[in-house]
């Protein structure tokens, strides 16, 4: 049983907690940016249907989305030294912070492999087919018409998968990753006041993710700046075309 709760220890264990908070950004970031590029490995044989490797992509995806995450990574912590035993590769000193951040990319990959597929195909094939008659190559009507709208719709589902992988890096401590929970289970265990331990890092998960929020509004309205262009310019082409009209 904790001892009695006491509100001042919270303003104590914050800062102590923030001294850890670059562990979880550097979780976050390598996971992110692995995950963005085996986002586009993943979707690419679905978009196109390539055989085989279609498949395979799908049956990952579906492995990875129907698994917990502390599962995957207890996986990848176990499993993968062993997998890589017999190559003669020995990671059984390795950092467990590597396996966090591999952990959480293959996730993040199957997440955003679906994103990707599912804003390139929201996209108006008849866009495409004009950038043919223009001229484009497959892959320069790729770059320049298909995604930078994909881009717009597929923006939003980003910014959730990375809140979702930020508060995810909370089970790292799992595998003896002394990031902002693990210090605060040593703090539990120091102290005995758990309760103020957790509403410590409940303020500060919380604090870090109306950052990221706000910051990926701005984003947002950035990338839908043209949007909102087009939808301005419709009502006030209609009103030139009636006053047109009406002078004759």
């Amino acid at each position: 049983m904790g001892k009695a709760f006491d509100l001042s220890l919270v303003l104590d264990f914050v800062p102590e907690l923030l001294r850890y908070l670059h562990i979880t950004l550097i979780v976050l970031g390598g996971s992110i940016m692995l995950g963005l590029v085996g986002g586009v490995l993943l979707a690419v044989p679905r978009l196109y249907q390539i055989p085989v490797l279609s498949q395979l992509a799908t049956l990952y995806i579906s492995f990875m989305r129907g698994t917990p995450i502390l599962i995957k990574l207890f996986l990848v912590y176990y499993g993968l030294p062993e997998l890589l035993k017999p190559l003669g590769i020995d990671l059984s000193r390795t950092d467990p912070l590597l396996f966090v951040i591999l952990t959480y990319a293959f996730s993040d990959a199957a997440s955003f492999a679906e994103i990707f597929r599912g804003a390139v195909r929201s996209v108006d094939k008849g866009q495409t087919e004009a950038a043919y008659a223009a001229g484009l190559t497959t892959f320069q009507s790729f770059r320049r018409i298909v995604v930078p709208q994909a881009l717009v719709v597929a923006f939003p589902n980003m910014a959730n998968t990375l809140i979702g992988s930020l508060k995810d890096t909370s089970l790292a401590f799992s595998i003896g990753v002394m990031d902002m929970v693990g210090r605060g289970q040593t703090l539990i265990s120091s102290t005995s006041h758990a309760l103020e331990v957790y509403i410590s890092l409940s303020i500060v998960y919380y604090v870090i993710v109306i950052l990221l929020e706000k910051g990926f509004a701005v984003t947002e309205r950035r990338l839908q700046r043209h949007e909102r262009k087009r939808v301005i310019s419709k009502p006030a082409l209609r009103t030139a075309e009636r006053l047109k009209r009406i002078a004759g």
